[in-house]
């Protein structure tokens, strides 16, 4: 992972572009690791990205 990947994934990520999945696939990151890196810039995670906890795969 390069750090201007990453950077490039969390712009296209923030401007819709990208899905989280998508993104931490650009990024070189897993999608948790990802969803980490938003948060700690000040991005919210999309609510369509979150997975509803009744609906977490066993």
């Amino acid at each position: 992972m390069s750090h201007r990947s990453l950077t490039t994934a969390l712009t296209l990520y923030r401007g819709e572009t990208l899905t989280l999945e998508e993104a931490a696939t650009y990024g070189g990151v897993s999608p948790t690791k990802f969803a980490t890196a938003l948060r700690s810039r000040g991005i919210q995670v999309r609510d369509e990205d979150v997975t509803p906890v009744d609906q977490t795969p066993n």
